[in-house]
């Protein structure tokens, strides 16, 4: 009888134990981490998608009808200001020049005889007009031959890069019709769209004296080296959308920006005595965003609240929290509506420093 006595006191000694073991346990691992907002300025970025400009883009076209007798240049070529890149066969405009070089020369001729008959009193004066009449319409009928000589020849009006030819050499090319397109790609103009709320921001927070500096993200997700400047604002908003265009002006010496690419204009704005809480302490319903929120008695409380901005692991709150709330920083999943909490508390400047290793 004693031994079984015995027994069941060690048995219950060691349940005693092995429930205050794991008492113990679980309640170390229900010890959560709490934070509060933290208050500061900030710059957040602001992403648009853009379209990508040569500052100049042109279209070269015949000027004169006629066959294409001669392409001097390539497709993807840069061509200098003034350089040949076309040839219109010139001979009957030769011909034409030629023989308007030889009435000038003969109107020339006549006049200076007519003008000596008239120092010597032999003829009247207004045969000497005729015959300076004649010479100066001789002179002009020249001129315009030589222009549609020139109009022969279309030559680069700058520097830039050709685009792909619409002709080819030896077809017959009627007056206007588009033979290329011409690119000056020193500098690009990036055109994105800002809507009103953010345009109203900018203009709130601009200088006139000085210009706001963006950046460039390529499509191939890499940052363009060289920053552009936003210089033009466009005069409308699109009555459709909300929006309106800003241009900004980017270097481009390397060349590797071309007309018709697209990216994506980073434009980091200021924000002075932003409330900041981490990504990660969030939970969202129906498209809404809540915090956890511990009150006195270490109560959880779901409380909605209103993101301003987002920025990697942290959230710009315009309302729903105040600096000294107190919120679930982890361990979302694992807590309930009204649930009553262990926690810890962690300093909000510890937190905003550890994102990347709390970041899950």
């Amino acid at each position: 009888m004693k031994k079984i006595l015995m027994l069941m006191g060690l048995c219950a000694l060691l349940c005693h134990t092995s429930c205050q073991s794991e008492k113990e346990e679980k309640e170390e691992e229900t010890e959560f981490l709490v934070s509060s907002p933290v208050k500061m300025d900030t710059t957040i970025t602001e992403n648009y998608v853009s379209q990508i400009q040569s500052i100049r883009h042109i279209e070269l076209r015949a000027q004169e009808r006629g066959y294409l007798q001669k392409i001097f240049v390539d497709e993807g070529q840069f061509v200098k200001a003034g350089q040949l890149m076309f040839q219109v066969m010139p001979t009957l405009y030769e011909a034409e020049k030629q023989k308007a070089q030889a009435e000038a020369n003969f109107a020339r001729i006549e006049y200076l005889n007519t003008k000596s008959l008239a120092d010597s009193n032999i003829v009247s004066p207004n045969e000497l007009a005729m015959a300076k009449a004649k010479y100066d319409k001789a002179k002009a009928e020249l001129s315009l031959a030589q222009v549609h000589l020139q109009f022969t020849e279309i030559r680069a009006p700058f520097d830039g890069i050709i685009d792909r030819f619409r002709v080819r050499q030896g077809s017959l090319v009627e007056e206007g019709e588009l033979l290329t397109e011409l690119s000056d790609n020193s500098k690009m103009w990036v055109y994105y769209n800002v809507p009103e709320a953010e345009y109203l921001d900018y203009q709130a927070t601009a200088h006139d004296d000085s210009k706001v500096n963006v950046h460039l993200m390529m499509a191939n997700n890499r940052e363009f080296e060289y920053p552009g400047v936003v210089e033009t604002i466009e005069a409308d908003f699109d009555n459709e959308t909300g929006n309106i265009a800003f241009r900004a002006t980017f270097p481009n010496p390397k060349g590797l920006l071309r007309h018709g690419e697209t990216g994506n204009i980073l434009m980091r704005v200021p924000i002075t005595n932003a409330l900041l809480i981490p990504q990660k302490a969030t939970f969202e319903v129906l498209d809404k965003k809540y915090v956890y929120v511990i009150d006195k008695e270490g109560v959880l409380r779901s409380r909605e609240i209103k993101i301003a901005a987002e920025m990697p692991h942290i959230y710009v709150v315009q309302g729903g929290l105040a600096e000294s709330d107190r919120f679930l920083l982890e361990g979302l999943r694992l807590v309930r509506e009204n649930e009553k909490i262990h926690y810890k508390f962690v300093e909000p400047t510890t937190v905003m420093s550890q994102l990347d290793l709390y970041a899950e």
